[in-house]
């Protein structure tokens, strides 16, 4: 399997006043395709931190992220929305669905935003819709729809595109254990699918131990975790 993500010698260091907060130290990850990652770590630790320097949207004070083989730290602002639309998918606690767009149109935003033919966007994002048992909501707005029902959503939209590595922040995080249980089947299904990677923050032991890989952010690096 070939290597989709590939952090190298991550250092993030945020200050207030005259004190220095080391958040990633020398850090270090590669994710192959298809595998699935959890990292878990303390609150404040540094796990969103992470997750936003992998997908360029925080600039790391040093290291590189190599995505699909190509830098997202070194590229140019514009480059790195390309390669987020191309190669990333992201699942947030908070869905971050479109208020204003039904269930099918949030699912095919990445495509439209991407090219995409409108009709071609929405029928690929009905198809989808139907995996994850929500065909029947596609035309609801997310105010219709049930705190599951719109994270289902949200992951379907992460997955639309086939990127190479969705990043998640804590996508079970807001939800019962019923509705986490689907997220996890869900989230297992579609990686398995479409060989896209997932690197994941969680809180979640039953998320984590559903992953392929469990890690543990301390101290600025990355450690495993059994």
């Amino acid at each position: 399997m070939s290597d989709v993500l590939i952090a190298t010698g991550l250092h993030k260091a945020f200050r207030e006043g005259e004190t220095e907060l080391m958040v990633l130290n020398e850090l270090d990850l590669t994710v192959k395709e298809g595998e699935r990652v959890a990292v878990l770590g303390r609150s404040g630790s540094g796990k969103s931190t992470l997750l936003h320097v992998l997908a360029g949207l925080t600039r790391p004070d040093a290291g590189d992220v190599l995505v699909n083989g190509e830098s997202i730290v070194h590229a140019s602002a514009q480059q790195q929305a390309s390669m987020r639309n191309r190669y990333m998918g992201f699942v947030y606690q908070f869905h971050h669905l479109l208020a204003d767009f039904t269930a099918c149109e949030n699912v095919a935003m990445p495509l439209l935003i991407g090219g995409t033919a409108y009709k071609d966007a929405l029928r690929t994002s009905e198809a989808l819709l139907e995996q994850v048992d929500l065909l029947d909501r596609r035309t609801h707005k997310p105010h219709q729809l049930s705190g599951g029902e719109r994270q289902r959503v949200a992951v379907a939209r992460a997955v639309v595109g086939q990127p190479r590595v969705v990043l998640a922040d804590e996508p079970s995080g807001n939800l019962d254990s019923g509705n986490a249980m689907t997220i996890r089947s869900l989230i297992r299904q579609l990686s398995e699918q479409f060989g896209t990677a997932f690197v994941l923050v969680t809180h979640d032991p039953n998320m984590a131990e559903a992953m392929d890989r469990r890690l543990r952010l301390s101290g600025g690096l990355l450690q495993s975790q059994y």
